[in-house]
C-alpha cells in the first residue's frame, strides 16, 4: 500500500483528496502547510507528495525546491494541485522539481491517473 503525503492548507481540499485516495487503497497522512509538509515528508518518508500551490507562510514552490533539492526526500516524486492555471505557474513547478501540475477542481480519476503513473 503506497503513502501519500497531502499538503494542502484547505480542508475542503484535504478531505477530497483524502477520500479518492483512501477509497482506492492508499494510505494519507495529511499536512496544512509547506513547514509542516516538510518535516512529515523528512519524518514518514512517503511515497509520494501531492503539494497545493498557495499556503500561508512557506508556499508551495518553496517547499518542492525544499524536498526535491534535501537528500533525504530528493526521491520522492512532488506532484502540484493548484487553482493556478497559468502556463507559467505550471513551467516554474517543473523548475522547482515538481514531476505534474494538477490543477483544482481535481478530477478524481485524473487524480488517480497521475498518482498511479508516478509510484510506478
Amino acid at each position: 500500500m503506497a503513502h501519500i503525503l497531502i499538503v494542502d492548507d484547505s480542508p475542503t481540499e484535504r478531505h477530497f483528496l483524502k477520500t479518492v485516495l483512501v477509497e482506492n487503497g492508499y494510505k494519507i497522512s495529511l499536512a496544512e502547510n509547506g513547514e509542516q509538509g516538510i518535516e512529515m515528508a523528512k519524518s514518514i518518508h512517503p511515497d509520494l507528495i501531492l503539494m497545493d500551490v498557495v499556503m500561508p507562510g512557506m508556499n508551495g514552490f518553496q517547499a518542492t525546491r525544499f524536498l526535491t533539492k534535501a537528500p533525504e526526500t530528493a526521491d520522492i516524486p512532488v506532484l502540484m494541485v493548484s487553482t493556478k492555471s497559468d502556463q507559467t505557474d505550471q513551467v516554474w513547478a517543473t523548475r522547482q522539481g515538481a514531476k505534474a501540475y494538477i490543477t483544482k477542481p481535481v478530477d478524481g480519476d485524473s487524480l488517480l491517473e497521475s498518482v498511479e503513473h508516478y509510484l510506478n
